[in-house]
This record gives C-alpha cells, structure tokens and sequence, in this order.
C-alpha cells in the first residue's frame, strides 16, 4: 500500500570549491525533496539555478494556471507519475513554459521516481517500462577547464591526464572537449582533436564538445572534414545553441553525428531540433528537459524518428543515477553522460550521494536498489546548504 505525498522541500546546495570562472556545472544544485506521509522522502535536482528554482517551486498560488507545487502535489499519490507530471505541467502553465517551470518539474519527476520506486521496492527504469538493454554504456566526459592563462599545451597536457585516468577507471568510452575558443585556429583545432584520437587509440569511442564554438556552419564544417578521418562518434555544440537552420545546413553536409537540443525543455521543443534542425543526436537534460518521465517520452520520439537521445548530464551524482535508469529503459541511448569522480575533481560530485558504480570494460550493471538507488549524504547537504546564492 502507498503513501501520499506529505510535503515537498527545496534545498539550495553550493560548494565552496568551485570558480565562477570556469563552467564547472557541479558547482551547485538544487535538492527537491517529496516527503510521504510515512516519512520517506524521494530527492532529485535541477541544473539551474537553485535560488531561482527553489522560488518558483514556493511560489503563491495565483490563478489556475498559475499554482504552487505544493497545493497541486500534496495529498496525491506518488505512484501516479505520469498523471502528477501533467498536473504540474498544467498548474504552472502560465510562468512556467520553455524555461524554469520545466526545470523546476525536471527535479519533481525525479524525486517523485525516487519517492515511488522506494514505497514500492523497485528501482526507478521500472516504474519506466523496465530494462530494454542488458547492461549500461555510460561515456565519460573529459573537462580540462578553460585556459585561465594556461597554454594550449597545458591544456592537451591536462586531457591527456583525464584520458588515462578515465581509461584506468574502466571506461571505453570518451568525449573530449576542446572548449580553446581564440587559443587556437580552427585548422589548429582540427590537428588537436587528431592528437587527442592518437592519445586514445583506435578502439575508443571518441566524441567532441565544441563548446558553441562557431556562429556559421561553414566554419564549422571546415573543421569536422578535417576530422573525419578520427572516427568522432559525435559533434557537440558546434553552432550557437538557437540556431536550428544552421544546425540543418551542417547536419545535411557532415558524415559526423550532429548534435542539438542541449537546453531544450519537452518533447515539443526536441521536435523542432529534429524536424527543422536535423539533427542526429539531441541532448536535453533530465534534469531541465522535463525529467524522466519526459526523457522517455523524447526517446520514444527519437526511436520513431530515426534519431538518438545522449542528454546533458554535467552535473552530481543524482544526476548520474538518472541517466543510468534512463538508459536502461530507453533502447534509443547508444551512450549517456557521465562525470566520473574519479576524473573530474568535484566534492559535490564525489560526495553528495553514494554508492558510485563501477564501470568494467566500458559497462556497467543495471541500477539496483529502490528507487534511483542512490542515498544522499545530509551531512554535506547540512553544511553546504543556504538560502540563496547571495546569503
């Protein structure tokens, strides 16, 4: 038998480790908490602002459209995921459309996952339809941070280390990304990421983040016909991240993966990116996009469609757990995100939640455990919490 839901709480978490001069996502979260009358409580987060979201979720109620979370959600009960996700989609029609509101969702879906999955002994890929794969392929992005006065040599130096250490931590799949902007030119670009192929060997599945590099398509192409040759699995963030007719322009001339749709919210918005933008691989995040009860809907889409779903998953290990319970259950995931601690030195990623799973031979196992399977480390969530970003 369940439990209703009793009470939702937002926490607003920032680590003291981190630059506001680098674009570290793991440098804050934002915690959603859906406790049940039985005193359990299911967590998941938003990549967003934490201050913001934690605002818009306590928000006063002020028209139909326009509700609380709270007032929609308690008293309701948790199993019924999909009819929730609509009552707050619905709710929050009028502040909360392609921006902050999914965001907000994104990290209620989670929990409300986390939350059901515990009442009822199951993990979350579960409550998703259960497991279309035997075992997981996560790919492990590799970050060097931006230059910060360092030299492109320094650089190359630092994702050589990364490549080793994610090589030695048992993956087999990696995503360099190469975010040198005016450091280097694009014909220079195009010999690193060959350098960074000959640092991997042949058998490694290579992919590329571009970091928006370019504002034209033709520049764009100019480097990944130079690439081509390296067997890159797929581009990320070539064009600025609107521009959807360029995102076609390139997708229609490059033998390479072109991916979009990295800040999308919703299937409707994914739509665009494949129908107009052409794209072969889109990249929301579950934690922005709609949460996994959207993910999988956008799956769903992509296998109809032809295309593949990899989302944006720089974030904590809440995160991580979702797209491991995400891929298990969506067959049109070749690949998904992962930031691995033993990479990226991150305390919020190390240390916020537990345990971390092993990756064998570029696999790993299908989560195990209630829920996302995961627990979190109060503690840390105690010292580390505030308000807002300014307290």
């Amino acid at each position: 038998m369940t439990s209703r839901i009793a009470r939702l709480e937002v926490i607003p978490v920032y680590s003291p480790a981190t630059s506001a001069n680098d674009l570290d996502g793991t440098a804050d979260t934002v915690i959603v908490k859906v406790h049940d009358e039985d005193g359990r409580y299911g967590f998941g987060e938003a990549d967003a602002p934490p201050s913001a979201v934690k605002a818009f979720i306590e928000m006063p109620t002020a028209h139909l459209w326009s509700r609380n979370a709270s007032e929609i959600l308690v008293g309701e009960d948790p199993i019924e995921i999909a009819g929730l996700w609509q009552k707050l989609y619905d709710g929050t029609f009028w502040p909360g459309r392609r921006g902050l509101g999914i965001h907000a969702l994104s990290a209620i879906d989670i929990a409300l996952h986390d939350l059901a999955g515990k009442q009822l002994g199951l993990p979350a890929y579960k409550l998703m339809g259960g497991a279309r794969r035997a075992k997981l392929k996560p790919y492990c992005t590799i970050y060097p941070g931006l230059s910060q006065g360092r030299s492109i040599s320094d650089l190359m130096k630092e994702i050589g280390r990364q490549f080793d250490a994610a090589l030695a931590a048992g993956f087999r799949a990696l995503k360099m990304e190469v975010l040198f902007y005016d450091l280097v030119t694009d014909r220079e670009l195009a010999r690193l990421i060959g350098e960074g192929r000959r640092m991997l060997g042949d058998d490694i599945l290579m992919a590329v983040d571009f970091g928006y590099r370019w504002h034209n398509w033709h520049d764009a192409l100019f480097v990944l016909e130079r690439v081509t040759e390296h067997d890159i699995f797929f581009a990320e963030a070539t064009l600025q991240h609107d521009d959807i007719e360029g995102h076609a322009r390139l997708a229609e001339k490059s033998s390479i993966r072109i991916c979009g749709a990295e800040a999308a919210t919703t299937r409707f918005e994914v739509r665009e990116w494949i129908t107009r933008g052409k794209v072969g691989v889109v990249q929301p995040n579950i934690g922005r996009g709609g949460g996994l009860t959207e993910i999988r809907r956008i799956a769903d889409y992509c296998e109809l469609m032809g295309a593949e779903v990899v989302p944006h998953g720089w974030k904590t290990g809440i995160t991580s757990a979702a797209g491991r319970h995400f891929q298990t259950a969506c067959p049109a995931a070749p690949i998904f995100e992962y930031v691995s601690p033993h990479v990226f030195d991150s305390p919020m990623r190390r240390e916020l939640v537990s345990p971390e799973p092993e990756v064998i031979d570029g696999f790993m196992t299908l989560p195990e455990g209630p829920g996302l399977g995961i627990e979190l480390n109060e503690e840390l969530v105690e010292r580390w919490r505030r308000p807002s970003a300014g307290a």
